[in-house]
Order: structure tokens, then sequence, then C-alpha cells
């Protein structure tokens, strides 16, 4: 029982459980905007088990796929898989039960969820390839992530309609924008090695004006979903803030100093997503 316990430990720790917090209170914000209201408990389960099982698919394929060029990238040599930690087996099979979890979830919302999960996987699928062939992976995540809103939206109106757009479209430069940053991490070995990613195209100070320009437009989209759903002075204040922080984040990396990487990208990503969610809530609860 300890060695399992171990295992799983160790598979947490390698889909980075605790990185949730990037997608989820989005997922959530989607919920409540949706219905301008809190959603059933029946409803409010599924979109979490959908959301978990989604992404917990999403990084172990990611590992799995990426674990030949993880074990060779001095970075990412010591993760589960190259590392021998876990097995390409235990890792696969922990994939399908991801899976059926975001098949299962999704039937248990609504008709148009279940037909529109195997899209969504198939983005997952296709992230994890993308470096070797194109430099937009940083897109294709920010579209992934971007389903996030999207299908909570979906569950619980049964249709897609312009709003959950707009949200979609938030996460998606939202994401690529910080994707973009974190890559610059492996810039010399992707070079090194024919792996393509926008540092590698644009080089630093590019990757790093590109990431602003989608930062901007982030904001322009928080503003347009405002005037589309007549939000009130809480979102605005909400969405002056997370413009105050994304203007922190490239502060921090001023200069394409990437010491303080770790604080823009995990730190300051994090305090976004949850006052996205903060700023949904008091809207929707308290701007009566």
């Amino acid at each position: 029982m300890t060695a399992v316990l171990q295992k799983v430990s160790i598979f947490m720790e390698m889909i980075k459980f605790s990185h949730t917090i990037f997608a989820l209170p989005f997922a959530l914000s989607g919920a409540l905007l949706a219905i301008r209201g809190l959603p059933g408990a029946r409803q409010l389960l599924f979109i979490i088990l959908a959301m978990v099982g989604a992404r917990t698919a999403a990084m172990a394929m990611n590992r799995l796929i990426d674990a030949d060029i993880d074990a060779q990238n001095p970075r990412t040599a010591t993760r589960a898989i190259p590392a021998g930690l876990l097995s390409k087996g235990a890792v696969f099979g922990a994939i399908v039960l991801s899976v059926a979890l975001l098949l299962w979830s999704a039937a248990m919302l609504n008709p148009l969820c279940l037909k529109l999960s195997p899209i969504a996987l198939g983005f997952l699928v296709l992230y994890s390839y993308c470096k070797r062939f194109t430099a937009l992976a940083h897109i294709v995540l920010g579209i992934c992530l971007a389903a996030a809103p999207i299908g909570a939206w979906v569950a619980l109106t049964g249709k897609i309609e312009l709003p959950a757009i707009v949200l979609g479209l938030i996460v998606l430069f939202w994401v690529s924008a910080f994707d973009m940053l974190y890559a610059l991490q492996d810039l010399e070995y992707d070079r090194s090695v024919g792996l393509h990613s926008i540092p590698v195209a644009l080089g630093v100070n590019g990757s790093l004006w590109l990431s602003r320009l989608f930062h901007l437009i982030t904001v322009g989209l928080l503003v347009w979903l405002i005037v589309l759903l007549g939000l009130g002075p809480w979102f605005w204040a909400g969405s002056a803030v997370m413009a105050a922080m994304l203007l922190y984040e490239h502060w921090l990396l001023r200069g394409g100093d990437l010491t303080k990487l770790d604080a823009a990208f995990f730190t300051m990503n994090g305090y976004i997503s949850l006052t996205f969610l903060a700023a949904t809530a008091a809207d929707v609860f308290l701007g009566r």
C-alpha cells in the first residue's frame, strides 16, 4: 500500500495537479456568468470532474509523449518517466482513466458537451506534438485551456454563445503569452535539437514583446466581456487588478531577466486566475 501511495504521489507531482489553479477558476467563472448565479451541486460536480479528467489526461499525455525529449534536456531529465520513477505503461493507464472520467462527466452534463469533448481531446494530443513541427504550440495550449470556460458555459446552457467565446479568447491569449515566457527556459536546448517555439523563432526580446502584445489583447477582451454582459464595478475593479498584475509580471522579466520567471509564471498567473473568479463571483452575487 505504501508503494502504491508513493507512486500516486509521484504521479500527482508529475502532472502538477496544483497548477489546476490556472484553468479551474475560469471554468467556474464561465459557469457563474452563463446563468448569472450558482449552478446546482450536480452540475458543479461534473464540471469539476470534467476539468480534473481533461487536465490530468493532458499533462500525463504531454509527459508520456515527451519522455524521450525530456530525458535529453538537463532541465527535465529528472521528471518521473525519464528518471524511471514511473513506467510508461502506468502513465498510459492513468491517461485512459482520465479520458474516461472526462467523457463520463461530459455525458452527465449534456449531449453537446459529450459531442465536443473529442475535439478538446484532439487539441490536447496535438499540443504534445506541436513543438516538433511548429512554433505555435503556445497558441494550441491556449486553445486547450480556453475550453475550460467555454465547456462550463455549454454545460449549463447547452449552447455556444458569443460571451463564452470571448471568455475563451481571454484565456487563450493570457495562457499563450505566459507559455511563451515559460518556454524561454528551454530556448538554447530547443534550438540545439531542432524543436520549435516562439522563443526559438523570435529570440528573447521578440518573445517578450509578443507576450506583452498578447496580454494587452487579453485586457482588451476583458473590457469587451464587460460591455457584452453589462458587468458592473466589481468586475471592472477585478479587471484593473488583473491588468496591474500582468504589467508587474512583465516588469519582473524586463530586459530578459529570467531569474524571476517562477514568480512571474506561477505566482502572478495563479493570482490572476483567482482574481478573475473573485471578480466574477462578486459581480454575480453582490452586483445585483
